[in-house]
């Protein structure tokens, strides 16, 4: 059975060669990111602090919080970027990050060459690999253009192929850091769609995204952190309630806009 369990889970993230008594100060002050305190001649970033929960097959889970709360340090515990200073880190199932699509893109070699080197970082087989590349080009639509290396492409392009290749998966559990609601409407559309045929393979995710509409339409559950303490862990409109009634929502055009294109996609 696939499932994530942390107990009592802290990370401390040392700052060294703070020498300067201005900008010690100036860090100790802050509270961004959790919280800061001395140690001798460094500064420990008190990013995670005595965080438990479990996530269980089906779950779906939001983590929402102001910048600094400690969503995405949270996330790449569960993805062992970062080793827990105490407390355990249970998960049972391969666990399949999904932190920026682009990470392993060689500039030179050409889109092809990309979607078998990407396509082996992202842990897929060489057989996975080759029965979707029609796949990748359709939705990519980039035609000849992955002939060429991809130094020459628009960003726009980059970040098509990008994550058509991170989409191919079949994760257990997937964690996803701020990737949705980027590049224009067009391929916003494309993107959201492709993006719910993964969250459907999956079978626990953890997003974290500022954007409530997308976070309601993807999560049944939520994860409010706030300078890397869990305040509240439970039914994502009860937690999501509890946290804007704090911290009220910014009601930009861009997240509106985000929210409208993913329910009328969903919809």
């Amino acid at each position: 059975m696939v499932s994530v369990s942390l107990s009592n889970v802290s990370l401390d993230i040392p700052i060294y060669d703070v020498g300067a008594s201005s900008l010690r100060k100036m860090v100790l002050s802050k509270t961004v990111g959790g919280r800061f305190a001395e140690a001798g001649n460094h500064i420990n970033v008190h990013a995670l602090k005595k965080v438990s929960f479990e996530a269980k097959d089906g779950d779906r889970i939001a983590l929402v919080g102001t910048n600094g709360s400690g969503k995405s340090t949270l996330l790449r515990v569960m993805s062992h970027v970062y080793t827990a200073t105490s407390g355990t880190v249970s998960i049972n199932g391969q666990v399949s990050p999904m932190f920026d699509a682009t990470l392993g893109m060689t500039m030179d070699a050409t889109g092809y060459e990309n979607i078998r080197i990407c396509g082996r970082l992202w842990g897929l087989s060489s057989s996975q690999i080759e029965g979707s590349i029609e796949d990748i080009v359709n939705f990519t639509e980039l035609g000849d253009y992955l002939d060429v290396p991809v130094r020459t492409y628009s960003t726009g392009m980059m970040l098509r192929l990008a994550f058509a290749i991170a989409t191919v998966r079949d994760p257990e559990i997937l964690l996803l850091d701020e990737t949705i609601g980027v590049g224009d409407a067009a391929f916003f559309e494309k993107a959201f769609s492709r993006l719910k045929g993964v969250i459907a393979r999956s079978r626990i995710i953890f997003v974290a995204s500022h954007a409530d509409g997308i976070l309601r339409l993807l999560c049944n559950k939520a994860i409010w952190l706030h300078q890397g303490e869990l305040v509240e862990f439970g039914d994502i409109d009860a937690v999501l309630k509890s946290y804007r009634g704090v911290v009220p929502e910014e009601e930009t055009e861009a997240a509106v806009n985000s929210a409208a294109r993913a329910a009328s996609i969903i919809s």
